[in-house]
């Protein structure tokens, strides 16, 4: 079993920057792809980011791209979530997600195995 704790989570105003983190522990895969997905109150839960096994290949969903990064460190098994230029919009519970493949990423929640128990991420006007 595989767990996943995020943190960094808290308060921020709009235009701020914010970075979380997510510590993967338990019986960790050889080779794991990782993501970030958020849910906001009334709304599905969607894709935000996502970093292969090696961490050399990152994927964005539109709406971050530019103003998230994602990165991963393999000594670690923890990966953090950069975010700048903070909107209201990205008001949401942040989830990391572990999939246990070399394939490539994918923004699909399917595709992941294992969660974590998420962070609130609250942005104000």
């Amino acid at each position: 079993q595989v767990r996943l704790i995020e943190t960094g989570g808290g308060l921020v105003q709009a235009g701020g920057s914010l970075r979380l983190s997510c510590t993967a522990s338990g019986r960790i895969p050889n080779y794991y792809n990782m993501a970030w997905f958020r849910q906001a109150p009334g709304k599905e839960r969607e894709f935000v980011a996502a970093v292969a096994w090696s961490g050399r290949s990152t994927l964005y969903a539109d709406s971050v791209q530019g103003r998230f990064a994602v990165s991963k460190d393999n000594i670690k098994d923890t990966i953090y979530l950069q975010k700048s230029t903070l909107e209201v919009e990205d008001t949401a519970v942040y989830y990391c997600a572990l999939e246990s493949s070399t394939l490539a990423l994918s923004p699909r929640a399917s595709r992941y195995d294992y969660w974590g128990q998420g962070t609130q991420v609250t942005v104000s006007s």
